[in-house]
């Protein structure tokens, strides 16, 4: 692993399988799971594994780009050994085509029907490998923040959010079967490099105040159009934390004192950011171009035109907006609206 993104740790392995390590930590796990909605069943004893409820996903056609397991609903893993048939079946996936806004798109509409199952299984990994991510690497953001904390307290705060953000991964994890990477993320390599370079007080305000922010917001639409029970009651079961968590940002911001350099250091992190939200839903336009193949710079305009890009990146801008609030945030929306960063763009500026 690259020594320049430990904080983050998206680019840790998981332990071997025959570590005790796996014994011990579902021991320690085992108490703070059980206000979980899927417990005990979300214990893992190797979290590369699937869990006791078997939730990874059913076997999808060969030949349109898909694995062999899917992040779509339960199967039973051991009823599809005694049968002896192969895992061929379809079932729904997490998200519909609606949630995406694909029912919008013709290229969709034209595909065949494995290509639009293939087409779904991306665009739903997208999400779950985000989530995924942001998870994982909230348990390093809270632990480098319990070592910059001033007080015993902050301290204290710090560990016990660092907990409740490993419970989200543990409890996320058997939803995703094929983990993320940074290669080719640019969201993820930005979070990564802030958690591990900026300064805390860039920290509360980037990563609490604003992205905590947003994750309550996304989690929250997530479980509302989530198909799958056991996911949507993990989401759910993730909003009274994230909104502890973006409350205390808030908090702790009011306190801080930002020098020039921090200010500076957060209008250029949500610069970046902001400027990925304005590209619109890019990771659903790679979904299907992982399926259908190039796709050309037309064909891309019309994809974004089709999803309402401008309405699509306004409203989470707008909401983004919102959230920066705080002592010293005026003149930290003051400077991203004079640069543009809060207006959507048009489909043809997207690609």
């Amino acid at each position: 692993m690259s020594q320049h993104y430990n904080v983050a740790g998206l680019d840790l392995t998981d332990a071997d399988a025959s570590s005790k390590i796996h014994r011990v930590l579902l021991a320690a796990m085992q108490q703070q799971l059980e206000r979980s909605p899927l417990a005990p069943h979300c214990l893992l004893n190797d979290f590369s594994a699937a869990s006791a409820l078997s939730l990874n996903g059913i076997a999808l056609e060969e030949g349109v780009g898909l694995p062999g397991r899917s992040p779509y609903r339960p199967y039973n893993a051991s009823s599809e050994q005694t049968s002896g048939s192969s895992a061929t079946s379809y079932r729904e996936p997490y998200w519909d085509a609606s949630h995406f806004g694909l029912d919008r798109v013709a290229v969709f509409h034209t595909a065949t029907p494995a290509e639009q199952r293939a087409i779904l299984y991306r665009a739903n990994l997208a999400l779950l490998q985000e989530a995924y991510a942001i998870e994982k690497a909230g348990m390093g953001y809270m632990s480098r923040m319990a070592l910059l904390a001033e007080t015993t307290q902050e301290r204290m705060l710090y560990t016990l959010f660092a907990a409740d953000e490993t419970s989200h991964f543990v409890q996320l994890s058997p939803f995703v079967h094929e983990k993320p990477t940074l290669a080719n993320n640019p969201f993820l390599q930005l979070l990564s490099e802030v958690l591990e370079g900026a300064d805390k007080t860039v920290l509360l305000f980037v990563i609490q105040v604003v992205l905590e922010g947003w994750g309550l917001t996304h989690y929250r639409a997530l479980a509302k159009d989530c198909r799958s029970v056991p996911l949507q009651l993990t989401l759910q079961g993730f909003l009274q934390d994230e909104s502890r968590h973006h409350g205390t940002g808030v908090t702790l911001f009011n306190q801080a004192q930002m020098s020039p350099e921090s200010h500076a250091g957060i209008v250029e992190i949500l610069m970046q950011f902001l400027r990925m939200v304005q590209a619109g839903p890019q990771s659903v336009v790679e979904a299907i171009a992982h399926v259908k193949g190039h796709l050309s710079q037309e064909q891309k305009v019309q994809i974004l035109a089709e999803l309402d890009t401008e309405t699509h990146s306004g409203t989470r801008l707008q909401t983004l907006r919102s959230l920066m609030r705080g002592d010293g945030a005026g003149e930290i929306v003051q400077e991203l609206d004079d640069r543009g960063a809060f207006r959507p763009l048009p489909a043809h500026q997207c690609v």
